[in-house]
């Protein structure tokens, strides 16, 4: 998947002072466990809310970037996904993973982002032929090195909430009781979308998979 290098600053410009700071109670500079991590976050203090941000920014704007295809509405996105997580810390359950928990708040900023384009379309840039790449199943295109090109197009022809399915269960790893959770599905729902994701993406992909344009 195509994703931008450079950083991303947190949506938090609050400066921390040692007060902001509760000790390890295994020594000083160590992360704290990850039940403290979340208390601390959800009683606001800006440092475990940063920590929270600098573990999963990274994957949040990797999925934007896939859902999106604009660096820039990515990047922005990113930055009103963790604004929104921040004022919901005290809705996330201690059972909850917050990976999940993130790309579901992430999934919903994209939608807002996707509504306002069909309102507004913006043109579309002129895009230089590509040549076909050539890989034995959507899930390791997906994974390898080279899927940029080849699956670019392909991913396109999936609608927006049948890709998010998608991308969380292969490029995020999460299991389906988490997407259910994260896109607000039953769990044979999950199942199903996610089965006719990979059906669509290899009927897109077949003629590559078989040597033929």
């Amino acid at each position: 998947m195509p994703e931008t290098v450079r950083p991303i600053a947190s949506p938090l410009d609050v400066p921390v002072t040692p007060s902001d700071r509760t000790p390890s109670p295994r020594g000083s500079g160590e992360v704290p466990p990850e039940r403290d991590l979340l208390d601390r976050a959800r009683r606001g203090e800006p440092e475990a809310f940063r920590v929270i941000f600098d573990r999963h920014s990274r994957s949040v704007r990797r999925f934007l970037g896939d859902l999106l295809r604009d660096d820039a509405a990515a990047d922005e996105a990113t930055q009103e996904t963790f604004v929104r997580a921040h004022a919901r810390m005290r809705t996330l359950r201690e059972d909850e993973r917050r990976g999940g928990w993130l790309l579901g708040i992430a999934r919903m900023v994209s939608m807002e982002q996707l509504r306002r384009w069909r309102r507004d379309p913006l043109p579309l840039p002129e895009e230089e032929p590509r040549e076909a790449d050539r890989a034995p199943s959507p899930e390791a295109a997906l994974l390898s090195g080279e899927a940029d090109r080849l699956l670019d197009g392909a991913l396109q022809v999936l609608a927006s909430d049948r890709r998010a399915a998608l991308l969380m269960r292969i490029d995020h790893g999460l299991a389906y009781e988490q997407i259910a959770e994260a896109m607000g599905w039953n769990l044979q729902k999950v199942k199903n979308e996610i089965h006719r994701a990979r059906l669509l993406l290899r009927e897109r992909l077949s003629g590559y998979v078989e040597g033929t344009p």
